[in-house]
């Protein structure tokens, strides 16, 4: 049975990811909505390309910690609900926690349910679920952005990374875990659709850590 504290702990995940850290940051010190420019997008990637590297690091961090500190709040919650901290439940626990968290991130009550594609606070919830794979998602990533240029194709191919050695090289024995990492990796082709039509099309927007905000 569903608790009253936990339902409070899914309210304030869904809340910590609903923070549209890409808007409110465009608004207060730019005066600019993302969403408006670039690829439309209330994330990370478009506040780099948009507002420049200080913006987006800034997005990225704040989006990350949103994703870690939602799916943490499971310590919060009395043992007599989530299970001793080495049990599935209390895994299982988190991963709903973080799910919810990446939810609100995709459909934010604060800015309208127009949100960001959610891989920063996804990662995020990768890093307090499982910090190795999180790491190895991390060294994916930046050898597919730093060869190609394309975030998009580093994001996808870090998605990929994460059920894979989940499976392979950790061999976790939980199941939903598996299915999590399954799922993302569904989640990451869903909300890159228009971003993998472009890399076909050899269309995708190249970001470079050094290029200068396109204002």
């Amino acid at each position: 049975m569903i608790s009253i504290f936990s339902l409070s702990a899914l309210l304030t995940a869904y809340l910590f990811g609903s923070i549209p850290t890409a808007v409110w940051i465009g608004q207060a010190f730019y005066g600019i909505d993302v969403r408006e420019y670039g690829s439309g997008n209330a994330g990370a990637t478009n506040t780099f390309r948009v507002l420049g590297k200080k913006a987006g690091i800034s997005v990225m961090l704040i989006d990350i910690f949103k994703g870690y500190t939602a799916t943490n709040l499971a310590y919060f919650i009395g043992i007599s609900i989530t299970g001793p901290h080495d049990s599935v439940q209390f895994v299982n626990f988190k991963l709903a926690l973080g799910i919810i968290a990446v939810m609100g991130h995709l459909f934010p009550i604060f800015a309208g349910f127009r949100g960001g594609k959610g891989i920063a606070t996804l990662f995020g919830m990768i890093l307090a679920i499982h910090i190795e794979a999180a790491l190895l998602c991390v060294m994916v990533f930046l050898v597919f952005f730093i060869i190609f240029k394309y975030v998009s194709l580093g994001s996808i191919m870090a998605g990929f990374t994460f059920p894979l050695s989940i499976i392979f090289i950790f061999h976790s024995p939980i199941r939903s875990m598996v299915l999590y990492g399954m799922c993302i990796t569904v989640l990451i082709l869903v909300t890159h659709q228009k971003n993998i039509e472009r890399l076909l099309k050899g269309k995708e927007s190249k970001i470079s850590l050094f290029k200068k905000p396109q204002n």
